[in-house]
């Protein structure tokens, strides 16, 4: 009689189990943002082609070092979520403050050089204007303003073409990396969706190891 009632036993714990575990491979995965968060709730962006669960347009910077160069660029990164970016989103042929909420800003330590004029150490708004075979990088003296509100051409310190390149994978939020080229030259790496450019920049003095 006590086997019959330890069999019995054994068989509803094992039929529980058995039922724990097919709810638990039923429950919906989640996919996390490719970030790394800094104490400060600061994100790194990285490459990250799913979509992820954080909402809105996450507060962002990248840091460089070139030389005895160091970049900073503070940006607000937003998602693609299925949407029609190029075009619809971001529209083209108007200027676009590269992010979301305030404008993109990149500051430099030292003075450098963007397609040969110079470029004083300081902070400044970097913007760009969207085009389907070609884009404009502008960096702007007025980095303190929300989105371009506040945008006037006359600030502008450096305007360069720069010919987008669509690479195969998509990349989810968008992302800014600092590229190293040489001791003395790098470049400022913006990608979102499957598009990226680029804008080059070297030490001014041409010194900096």
């Amino acid at each position: 009689m006590k086997n019959k009632i330890a069999i019995i036993c054994l068989t509803v714990i094992a039929g529980l189990t058995g039922c724990t575990e097919k709810k638990s491979t039923s429950q919906p995965v989640e996919i996390p943002a490719v970030t790394e968060s800094k104490k400060d709730g600061i994100a790194i962006i990285q490459q990250q082609s799913e979509s992820d669960t954080l909402k809105g347009s996450l507060e962002a910077e990248t840091r460089g070092t070139i030389g005895d160069t160091e970049i900073r660029i503070s940006y607000h990164s937003p998602a693609v979520r299925g949407r029609i970016v190029w075009g619809g989103l971001v529209p083209f042929d108007k200027v676009w403050v590269t992010g979301a909420h305030m404008a993109t800003s990149v500051e430099f330590n030292h003075d450098v050089l963007i397609g040969g004029t110079k470029v004083t150490e300081g902070k400044y708004a970097f913007f760009t204007i969207p085009g389907k075979d070609e884009w404009t990088i502008i960096v702007n003296k007025n980095w303190q303003q929300h989105l371009t509100d506040k945008y006037n051409e006359k600030d502008d310190v450096v305007r360069m073409k720069a010919k987008p390149e669509i690479e195969s994978v998509n990349q989810e939020r968008l992302r800014y990396v600092i590229e190293k080229e040489t001791d003395t030259e790098g470049r400022i790496v913006v990608t979102w969706e499957k598009v990226h450019v680029s804008l080059p920049f070297s030490a001014a003095n041409g010194s900096n190891k």
